[in-house]
């Protein structure tokens, strides 16, 4: 097939980068791909972070064919990447929903598509509706998604909200967040990864990652944490991503349970080259999300063989089988959240758990999800 996929690559940041970077590279094993990429992603006075380009990676262009068109807020581009799409007469253009911000150029376009081609159109929906939610979120989506022929979900709790306002001859498949795979090259020994963290050798470290906002819950964790540090003493939480929330209040709190010599703060993106350190140096990853519907962080543990605790909210049950590969509790109860950690530890559950990650990861392939797309182009 002939595809064409928008969607941000190196030197933006962020998970869909990765994502949509890993997608390209194993489509291209087999497919004519063309990336429709962006000058700008999102204005800076609607971006909560510092930065949106990586400035301090030594990583190359991994895609050969790549075009950077678009900007989200200058209407000429989109028309721009619509005459690229026509002039290029692909067989499928795949994009990724990922907030309805984008939703007026991206509607734009695929109107166009639809109105001027015989090109299909592919959304993989990395969230069908946003984690803050507002009342235009729903009427957005529709806007973009009358024009889009198939659809790829990657939990079923997205499956479920896009069946509601989706009409009923919409092409839906689900198929799970993929592994990211780039970072189990960078991983070095657990001794090491703490030696350059600074981490105590002999401490019991839980890797809390990502950019923090509210709805991934860390205030719960930190919460849970003088009842860990009571019972495993050498608990250490290892919190590492940007704040997009409030930083002061996390660190009052960590201040006020008197737990600052058990919790180490990285408040920056962390880059690429570095990604695989972290992961080395945990013991566990905790992700105590109050909302979800899948999460990279997952699979990046998956492919360093990383247990995973996480709470019982949208896809993460998916993809986390309880007592496994991790343990699964309830959100918001850092009682609960403090006894899990308890027992993975109290138990010795890290090698049982590094041994059935091992087993399982095969369903969680970058070749699974392209055959998946090979599916859909089958009935164009």
């Amino acid at each position: 097939m002939k595809i064409v996929v928008i969607g941000p690559t190196y030197p933006f940041i962020g998970g869909i980068s990765h994502y949509n970077t890993e997608l390209c590279k194993y489509l291209s094993k087999k497919h004519e791909v063309i990336l429709i990429s962006y000058k700008r992603r999102y204005p800076s006075f609607l971006y909560p972070g510092r930065e949106q380009i990586d400035r301090r990676s030594i990583k190359k262009r991994e895609i050969e064919n790549v075009e950077y068109i678009l900007d989200t807020i200058n209407p000429l581009t989109w028309i721009k990447a619509f005459m690229r799409i026509r002039e290029e007469k692909p067989d499928l253009v795949i994009f990724h929903w990922v907030t309805p911000f984008m939703a007026p150029m991206f509607s734009t376009i695929f109107f166009l598509v639809k109105k001027l081609t015989k090109t299909k159109i592919l959304a993989i929906c990395h969230n069908v509706l946003p984690h803050e939610r507002t009342v235009l979120d729903v009427f957005l989506a529709k806007l973009v998604f009358r024009n889009v022929d198939y659809f790829i979900v990657q939990s079923k709790e997205d499956l479920s909200k896009l069946r509601k306002i989706v009409s009923k001859s919409k092409i839906i498949r689900y198929n799970p967040h993929p592994i990211y795979d780039i970072f189990r090259v960078q991983s070095v020994s657990e001794e090491d990864a703490r030696k350059i963290l600074n981490i105590p050798k002999n401490a019991k470290v839980l890797l809390f990652f990502g950019y923090v906002r509210k709805y991934k819950g860390l205030m719960y964790l930190i919460k849970a944490m003088p009842k860990i540090i009571e019972k495993i003493p050498e608990a250490y939480l290892l919190i590492a991503g940007e704040f997009w929330d409030s930083k002061e209040k996390y660190i009052n709190e960590i201040k006020r349970l008197k737990i600052e010599n058990n919790v180490k703060v990285i408040d920056r993106y962390i880059p690429d080259e570095e990604v695989g350190v972290y992961f080395s140096a945990a013991d566990v990853v905790v992700l105590p999300y109050i909302s979800a519907t899948q999460s990279g962080v997952v699979q990046i543990a998956y492919a360093l063989n990383k247990p995973v605790i996480t709470t019982n909210v949208g896809g993460l049950p998916d993809v986390v089988e309880n007592n496994k590969t991790g343990f699964i509790l309830e959100a918001k109860n850092p009682e609960k959240l403090a006894e899990a950690v308890i027992k993975y530890f109290k138990e010795d559950k890290k090698e049982e758990f590094r041994k059935n990650i091992q087993e399982i990861k095969w369903r969680f392939s970058w070749e699974r999800l392209v055959e998946v797309i090979e599916e859909i182009g089958g009935k164009l």
